[in-house]
């Protein structure tokens, strides 16, 4: 008898770990988790800023400029010609200028900034990257360094070939080499973008050419730059005004780069306020995009800034507008 009550005791001891792990793996009485935002909602003025309160959200904005609908009082800007802009004031979250910040659009080879902060993510800069034919880019005008498939290069000098030239050969180099496969590679910038709060972002390539389901915002594109200049390597990328190196075909045969920055700050065609230092940053240019620019830059304290346009008409009228932009810059 005492040996029966033993075993039913036992019995009943491992029933009940095996009720209290079921409910565990069934989320029965499971302490339920929320998040500070939906990656699949369409939150077209980043609305979660605003419905929100509370603990949930804090972690995530409390160090973000946060914007619901546009800031364009008390300023002198003209934007009259450009789809969107915005800027953004890094250190006390202020938003000094927003029109159409949440307005999804194309934002041509400003892609390659999310390109470069995957790359430095998730690669090492003397990685040695070897082109397949996939890097070949077929599409009319595209800007290409000429890459073929054998060829080798480090990260860092194809870094410096995706941010300075805009080589959308370059892109697809990079994106096989961290991810595997283009589209693997693709699926990373776009789990990078909802971890860092760009729900307005889609993309389907690493280089920015055009497709209709390539999107991002104004808003999400500070988010991303504002999450690529943690890097020290990023910043040294953008200020670059040359880069000259050699890399090898698949004989071992070199093939030489030699790159200059097409930002018209850094090259001398375009000035800033006189207490506004531009730091660096990317252009972009398709004719689903118009002409589209995001910038980093301090004023004379130091203080960081982003500015960014998108979709101005051309290119005189992007440093013009933009340069209005940087004259709010205190």
């Amino acid at each position: 008898m005492k040996c029966t009550s033993k075993r039913i005791y036992q019995f009943l001891s491992v029933l009940s770990v095996a009720v209290l792990l079921l409910e565990s793996l069934t989320a029965c009485g499971a302490k339920q988790y929320g998040f500070a935002y939906d990656r699949n909602r369409n939150n077209t003025s980043f609305s979660v800023a605003a419905s929100m309160e509370g603990s949930t959200l804090d972690p995530f904005a409390k160090s973000l400029c946060v914007v619901t609908q546009d800031v364009t009082t008390g300023t002198d800007v003209d934007m009259a010609d450009a789809t969107a802009a915005g800027l953004f004031e890094i250190h006390s979250g202020k938003v000094i200028y927003a029109k159409n910040v949440h307005e999804r659009l194309n934002p041509a080879s400003l892609t390659k900034v999310m390109t470069a902060l995957c790359a430095l993510k998730y690669g090492k800069l003397d990685d040695i990257l070897t082109a397949t034919e996939n890097v070949y880019v077929t599409e009319s005008g595209a800007v290409k360094l000429g890459v073929t498939a054998g060829d080798t290069m480090t990260m860092e000098q194809a870094l410096y070939g995706l941010m300075l030239k805009s080589a959308n050969d370059v892109a697809n180099l990079v994106a096989e080499h961290i991810g595997g496969s283009v589209e693997g590679f693709v699926n990373l910038m776009n789990e990078t973008a909802a971890s860092i709060g760009a729900t307005n972002t889609h993309f389907t390539n690493p280089h920015g050419l055009t497709d209709p389901e390539h999107y991002t915002t104004a808003y999400d594109m500070y988010l991303i730059l504002n999450e690529a200049v943690k890097y020290d390597k990023f910043l040294e990328l953008i200020q670059e005004q040359t880069y000259t190196s050699v890399y090898h075909d698949k004989d071992g045969n070199e093939k030489k780069i030699d790159l200059a920055n097409s930002n018209a700050y850094l090259k001398g065609e375009a000035i800033a306020p006189e207490n506004v230092t531009v730091v660096g940053g990317k252009t972009g240019t398709t004719n689903a995009a118009g002409n589209c620019l995001i910038l980093y830059c301090r004023n004379a304290s130091g203080d960081p800034y982003i500015s960014i346009i998108l979709q101005a008409k051309d290119r005189t009228i992007l440093y013009t507008e933009m340069t209005d932009l940087l004259n709010e810059i205190k």
